[in-house]
């Protein structure tokens, strides 16, 4: 296996929570899955999942050199979790066609969230 690129991001919880607040449903709609939404909103307190999975995606598009564009949409990206709860990355779109077109055939990531900030670490694969 070989790495393709890692990603890193810290984001402040608040700031997240201000977009949410101050712009509804739009910002999170644009940005995260239908899924992702019911997640988060399901919890007791949704900002720091929104936050953490913020963080992922942007972590994600750093690993694979795109940023958030053309190749690599918001929600061409869905942070879910398996059946222990770890994270997991679903990719749709502009995403899994450019993961494809460049051999990427895993991206693993780590989220983590405190008081005050959300992070994210992804590590896109490529090879068996």
């Amino acid at each position: 296996m070989t790495i393709f690129g890692i990603g890193v991001d810290v984001v402040e919880i608040e700031r997240i929570g201000l977009l949410l607040d101050r712009y509804d449903e739009r910002f999170a709609e644009k940005v995260f899955t239908e899924t992702e939404r019911a997640y988060c909103d399901s919890q007791r307190d949704p900002r720091p999942h929104y936050a953490a999975r913020f963080a992922a995606k942007e972590a994600v598009s750093k690993a694979f050199g795109t940023g958030v564009g053309k190749d690599l949409n918001w929600t061409d990206m869905e942070i879910t979790r398996d059946a222990l709860g770890a994270p997991k990355l679903l990719l749709s779109g502009a995403g899994k066609a450019f993961a494809e077109a460049n051999g990427i055939t895993d991206v693993k990531i780590s989220l983590s969230h405190a008081k005050q900030y959300a992070a994210a670490n992804a590590l896109a694969c490529c090879g068996a």
